[in-house]
């Protein structure tokens, strides 16, 4: 099986505070891995790592076998990788669509004055990830007269404008009523389902989600990588027991 991703010895500091600490860990196409921690247990930092906002100390980092280490956000965004974030990063007096389209100019390299974002064929691919995500009937909405859940939805069907090897979602259901959290997730997983080529890698807290959506469990504490394996094997974990759910406090 191919590695999309991969990390090396990845190590790094703030001060005296080991956020990653020998981070060695593949990552297949096609997997849906989710990446669970307490806060601070270096799940953000290895994203941002990934994504190029910070740098290691010291390891690698390639993208399907290029070495990225180096390279900044633009460069790795244009080698395959999109993010979508906890709190999404939208155009508010924007409407849908039109959000949609700015996502892919800037993808395509091709938003300037004498270049309209508005060409058909970029319409088209807009309005698949649209329908793919059910956000057609918001279409022409503003941003900022949208409800929180759509909003996330319309995070990451912008990540998906460049048809990415590698998708980085951060806490796709946080801020979502315990009722909406696995139809929001259904709906995610179904628009992903279309696109099989892209590998997703989740931050996530809520284990309901984690069990029933990731392939596979990846489990962050004090900078190091405590568990890796099926959720099910990953989450009855001692460390993971004590560290991460809490299970075992006390003991």
């Amino acid at each position: 099986m191919k590695a999309v991703l991969q990390a090396r010895d990845v190590n790094k500091k703030f001060g005296a505070v080991v956020a990653a600490s020998n981070l060695n860990i593949e990552i297949f196409a096609g997997e849906r891995v989710s990446l669970i921690g307490s806060n601070g247990a270096g799940k953000t930092t290895f994203v941002n790592m990934i994504t190029g906002y910070l740098k290691p100390d010291q390891g690698q980092i390639w993208l399907d076998g290029q070495d990225i280490t180096a390279l900044y956000p633009r460069a790795i965004t244009h080698l395959g990788v999109a993010r979508s974030f906890q709190i999404p990063q939208l155009y508010g007096e924007l409407t849908v669509l039109d959000n949609m389209l700015v996502a892919n100019a800037c993808h395509d390299q091709k938003l300037s004055f004498w270049l309209p974002a508005r060409r058909s064929v970029a319409i088209e691919r807009a309005d698949a990830l649209l329908d793919r995500f059910a956000l057609t009937e918001h279409r022409s909405r503003k941003v900022a007269e949208l409800p929180g859940g759509v909003r996330k939805l319309l995070d990451i069907a912008m990540a998906l404008t460049g048809s990415p090897k590698l998708l980085l979602l951060d806490e796709p259901t946080s801020g979502v009523s315990a009722e909406e959290k696995f139809p929001m997730m259904e709906t995610i997983m179904a628009g992903l389902g279309q696109d099989s080529a892209t590998t997703v890698l989740f931050v996530e807290h809520d284990m309901d989600i984690v069990n029933r959506y990731a392939s596979r469990v990846v489990a962050f504490y004090s900078g190091r990588i405590i568990a890796d394996d099926t959720p099910e094997v990953a989450l009855a974990t001692d460390d993971v027991r004590r560290y991460v759910t809490g299970e075992l406090l006390g003991e």
